[in-house]
Formats: structure tokens, C-alpha cells, sequence
């Protein structure tokens, strides 16, 4: 009897699957927060040079104020083409004709002698009344350190995704859900009350490992209890439980406009979840892998009880150690699963990243972002369900590299069509990542799924970590960081079309069953 009837025998997809899955998609609900949360609390707001060319008198730090200090703003600031305050550059001494002739123009401003700011910055806190780029100064000469705080983020989610992939296989998928959730509860509530900026990349690097750990167990535990054919629908509950997170946190974000205080919201859940994760029930397929039948029919009977079900039937699940990248369908497998999660990871927070850009708010930017997830998760499901996984990822892949290349070729002043192609690109890489992890778990074997979804995360989380470095390109060439996003994910959706399709299959248990597939 394989494992996949045994689910049949205790109730397929009874009350047991609809809690468990239920209390498995709550902490996913906030981890949107955590990878797109600098779009808040690392927002950089408008602002110049720090103004103090009169005694005992500076513009207040507000530019509602700016009335009252336009005239002293406008000796003592450039402006820039677009005729606004130069964002890094004050003249060296005040230009008082400035206010003599009414007619001076921009251009005989920029050529006086200017200099770096001196003595720091005035910022525009109408939006935002605090982030970390107000707080530390992130801006000029610092402005990289905004995109290497996200990268040393995404670098934590990868270093995670290597130790709890491979511990998750040797300890259970229950012990390190428990454990990945105090970590996150701990360090991300920590990250709000840095003292500095390295000790904030430090919290937010084990966050970001805390993050991985909780990921790959709610994914594991959630397939690995749910029947072949209610898969794809327990793929799509968890996809829309992140885009209903990205809801979350664009009203959680307006409604608290300061860093730390929006740090610590979106942090403290990751106590609750902790507490009620020792009640999470622990995979049968991995305790049967693992050697320790008895306690996997302990969880059967109980899984069986729960749903209705009277169960007595032996599990008999074999083990295998055999190395699964050894054979020639093992070795094509294992590279195209890592590379098309990189591609999807890479372009989807190359977009997400970059919402003040859109010239509109950035509180309806982020709910716009998070509203297409609905329908391109619902459309990629049906896909999924009826079509295949392999259609699926392929297709979504491909159409969102075109849109975003398409986006090279739209004038900045259209800013309507390149928010609509960006959130198009956005839908369907949300598609393809619904779609991504449901497909490799299907594609890995029980008895090392664990370890290879880590590995697969491993590669996905580098593009996380390059994505922001690469938006530095475009001092060299605007339209380069669009290339390089677009061009990853049409590649991987091109090599997407070799692997195996694995619709209404059962889950693989041991490497004789990857290798008969």
C-alpha cells in the first residue's frame, strides 16, 4: 500500500488536513511582511542639505515648512533639472543675489561652487515619520547601504535554506518549525531596537534564516499530509495566505508610519505561532523514511480519528540512503530546479523592491502589487489543476520576462503603462512562484525532500540577494536592471520545459520512485 492510499484510508482530505493546513498558512500570512518590509521601513523620502547660513535659525525638519524657507532655500540649495532641491549638493557660501534678481535661473545656480552636505539632511516626514534611512542617514554617499541591508536579508533566507533544509531531513520538519519560529520571533523583534545599522543587518540576516526554516517546513508539512489530488488546491490556499500578507502590510504600514513601531508589529505574531507550533502534528512520510514506523502509525491513527476514520492497516514504507543525484535523470532534475526558482526570486523582488519609483503612493503601489496576486494565482490553479505543473511554470515565466523587458521600451512620462506592464510581469512571476514550490516537492522524493527543497531555496534565495545590487546598475545604464530581470526568467522558463510533468502523480517516497517516474 503506498502512502498516498494510506492518506485515502484515514480521510483523505478531512477536518485533520483543513486545521493543519489552516494553522500552517498563518505564519506564511506574515512573511510578506518581513521580505518586502524595507519598502517602509527603509523608504528614503525627499531631502536636502541641512540649512543653517543664519545664526540661531534653521528650516524646521518638514518640508510642509518649506514655505517659510523658500527664499533661504533657494540661496543656499541648487536646483536640480527637474527644478527641484539638489538631493546632495549645497553652495559653498550663500548666493544672496539670488534674492535680488527675481530672474536668476537654475542654470546660473548650478554654476556656483557647490559641496557635499556638511552638516546632514533635512527629510520630508509627511509620509514616513521615521525609517532607517532618516535615522541613519542612508542617502548620498551612503545610498548602497539601503540595497545591501535587503541583500544581507536575502543572504540570511539563504543561509537558512541550507542549514534547515538538510536539518528539517535528519531532526523532522516539527522541531525545526519550533525553532524557526522562535528565531524569527526573537531576532526580527530585536532588528526594532538597533542601536545602529550593523547590528540591524545582523537581526535582519538571522530573520531572514528564521524565515527560510519556517518556508520550507509549512511548505513540507502541508504536502506531505495532503492527498495527491487536493495538492494543487492547498498550493493555491498558501499562495493567496502571502498575497493577503502583502495586504496586510501595506494597512499595517499606513497605520504605522514609524520604523521601529512597524518592525515590532509585524515581528510579535512570530511569538503566537511559536507557542501553538508544538501542536502541529509531525509528517508520517518523513517518520516512516526516517526508520520510525511505530510513531508514523501513531500519527496515522490519530490523523484517522480526527477525520472520522477507523485505521488499522501497517505502514510499510521503505527507507532508502541511496544518493538521488546519481542517476542521469536525477543530475538534469536536480539543475533545472535550481535554476528557475532563482529566476522567479530574482525578478519578482528586482520589481517588488522598487515601488517609490512608480510616481504614485507607495501605500496603494504595494496593495495594487498584492491585488494581482488574486487573480494570477487563481488562473495559475486552474492552470495547474487541469493543464499541468510544467505548462504552468513554463508559461507564467516567460510572459513575465516579456513584460518586463517590454518596459524598456515605454517613456518614463507613461507612467501608467509601465505600472501596468511592471504589476502584469508581477502577476505571473506570483503565478510561477505559487506554482514553483508545489512542483519541486513533487519532484523530490520523500526521503531527501527536505534537503533538496533547501538546496532549491539555496539557489532561489542568491537571486534574492543579487536583485537589489543589480537596481545599482542603472547609474551606468537606465534600462540595464530590466534586462537582466527579464532575461533570467524567460531562460528558466524555457529550461522549465524539460522536466517531468508530475500532475495527479503520487509524491515520490524513496529514489526508486524518482527513478521509475
Amino acid at each position: 500500500m503506498t502512502f498516498a492510499e494510506l492518506l485515502e484510508q484515514v480521510g483523505s482530505m478531512g477536518h485533520f488536513q483543513i486545521i493543519h493546513v489552516m494553522l500552517l498558512v498563518l505564519p506564511i500570512l506574515l512573511m510578506a511582511s518581513h521580505n518586502i518590509l524595507q519598502n517602509f521601513t527603509a523608504a528614503t523620502p525627499r531631502h536636502h542639505c541641512h540649512i543653517a547660513v543664519v545664526a540661531n535659525y534653521t528650516c524646521n525638519d518638514n518640508f510642509t515648512d518649506l514655505l517659510a524657507c523658500q527664499e533661504l532655500l533657494r540661496v543656499s540649495i541648487p536646483m536640480d533639472v527637474n527644478q527641484q532641491p539638489e538631493k546632495c549638493l549645497r553652495f559653498i557660501s550663500p548666493q544672496w543675489q539670488f534674492l535680488l534678481d527675481a530672474n536668476a535661473t537654475t542654470t546660473n545656480g548650478s554654476e556656483m561652487d557647490t559641496e557635499p552636505c556638511q552638516d546632514g539632511w533635512i527629510y520630508d516626514r509627511s509620509v514616513f515619520t521615521s525609517t532607517i534611512i532618516t535615522e541613519w542617514d542612508l542617502v548620498c554617499h551612503s545610498r548602497t547601504l539601503k540595497q545591501l541591508a535587503q541583500s544581507i536579508y536575502m543572504a540570511g533566507v539563504l543561509v537558512g535554506a541550507m542549514v534547515f533544509g538538510s536539518l528539517s531531513d535528519k531532526f523532522g520538519r516539527k522541531s525545526l518549525l519550533i525553532w524557526s519560529c522562535l528565531q524569527m520571533a526573537i531576532t526580527s523583534s530585536c532588528a526594532a531596537f538597533s542601536p545602529n545599522f550593523t547590528t540591524y543587518c545582523v537581526f535582519r540576516f538571522l530573520t531572514g534564516m528564521a524565515l527560510s526554516g519556517i518556508n520550507l517546513n509549512c511548505m513540507s508539512l502541508s504536502v506531505e499530509w495532503t492527498p495527491t489530488k487536493h495538492r494543487a488546491a492547498v498550493s493555491m490556499v498558501t499562495g493567496y495566505s502571502y498575497s493577503i500578507g502583502q495586504f496586510i502590510l501595506a494597512g499595517v504600514a499606513y497605520a504605522i508610519p514609524n520604523w521601529r513601531w512597524l518592525q515590532l508589529a509585524v515581528s510579535v505574531p512570530y511569538f503566537i505561532f511559536f507557542f501553538y507550533s508544538w501542536w502541529v502534528t509531525e509528517s508520517a512520510r518523513w517518520l516512516a523514511t526516517a526508520g520510525k514506523l511505530n510513531q508514523a502509525l501513531q500519527e496515522l491513527q490519530k490523523v484517522a480519528r480526527i477525520n472520522g476514520r477507523k485505521e488499522d492497516d501497517k505502514l510499510s514504507v521503505e527507507s532508502q540512503a541511496a544518493e538521488y543525484y546519481s542517476t542521469l535523470s536525477g543530475n538534469r532534475r536536480y539543475c533545472i530546479l535550481q535554476f528557475f526558482p532563482h529566476s522567479i526570486i530574482f525578478a519578482y523582488y528586482g520589481l517588488a523592491m522598487d515601488l517609490q519609483n512608480f510616481g504614485v503612493s507607495i501605500y496603494l503601489i504595494q496593495v495594487i502589487y498584492g491585488a494581482v496576486d488574486i487573480p494570477a494565482k487563481l488562473i495559475g490553479f486552474f492552470v495547474i489543476s487541469f493543464i499541468g505543473r510544467r505548462v504552468t511554470q513554463a508559461s507564467a515565466l516567460i510572459l513575465a520576462g516579456l513584460a518586463i523587458l517590454s518596459n524598456i521600451f515605454v517613456p518614463q512620462d507613461l507612467q501608467t503603462l509601465r505600472t501596468l506592464l511592471a504589476v502584469f510581469g508581477k502577476g505571473c512571476l506570483a503565478a510561477s512562484f505559487n506554482c514553483a514550490f508545489l512542483y519541486a516537492g513533487e519532484l523530490y522524493p520523500t526521503v531527501i525532500r527536505q534537503t533538496g527543497m533547501g538546496f532549491v531555496n539555496t539557489l532561489a534565495r542568491v537571486g534574492g540577494i543579487v536583485a537589489p545590487l543589480v537596481r545599482m546598475t542603472s547609474e551606468y545604464l537606465p534600462s540595464l536592471p530590466l534586462i537582466i530581470y527579464g532575461v533570467a526568467p524567460i531562460v528558466s522558463g524555457i529550461t522549465t520545459c524539460f522536466l517531468p510533468e508530475t500532475r495527479n502523480m503520487p509524491l515520490p517516497d524513496t529514489i526508486e520512485d524518482v527513478e521509475r517516474q
